[in-house]
């Protein structure tokens, strides 16, 4: 997916309700009851899929690894998406789940537990600076993770 077509999906919530109905109604995308069984099961395969990826770093086949991690996440996503009453059959449908029910425009308090602390700004932006690459400043873009613990 290009990332112009995710911000509009993003920013543009009728869009993206529509495509979720879209998804809906040609049923590659489930409204369904959560299932703890076939939460663990996506669990468990992207643990799976991460052992797959230590394994290739250490054989030197860097390309398999980055679709190792790929689907890690994706497997990650779906366990995300059935505990929001969502089963997928397709990426951008439960790419589409995720904004709708995880995406938030706004940092949180709740968003900053558990991550560093900083004594003062200039130290916080060479941190980041370092972690991306490149130089961070109040306008960089920064994604937050959060993980809910079964």
């Amino acid at each position: 997916m290009k990332e112009y077509n995710l911000k509009k999906l993003i920013e543009n919530g009728a869009l993206l309700n529509g495509q979720i109905q879209e998804f809906l109604s040609k049923k590659v995308l489930l409204e369904q009851k959560e299932d703890v069984n076939e939460v663990q099961g996506h669990l468990l395969k992207a643990e799976h899929n991460l052992r797959f990826v230590q394994d290739n770093i250490r054989l030197g086949y860097l390309d398999w690894s980055i679709t190792g991690c790929y689907y890690a996440c994706y497997h990650a996503a779906l366990a995300l998406i059935m505990t929001k009453g969502y089963f997928s059959k397709n990426h951008l449908a439960t790419l589409c789940i995720l904004i709708k029910e995880c995406y938030e425009k706004e940092l949180t308090k709740e968003d900053w537990e558990g991550h560093e602390k900083f004594k003062s700004d200039k130290e916080m932006y060479k941190t980041y600076s370092k972690y991306y690459g490149f130089e961070a400043t109040p306008e960089t873009n920064v994604k937050i993770i959060k993980f809910k613990l079964l």
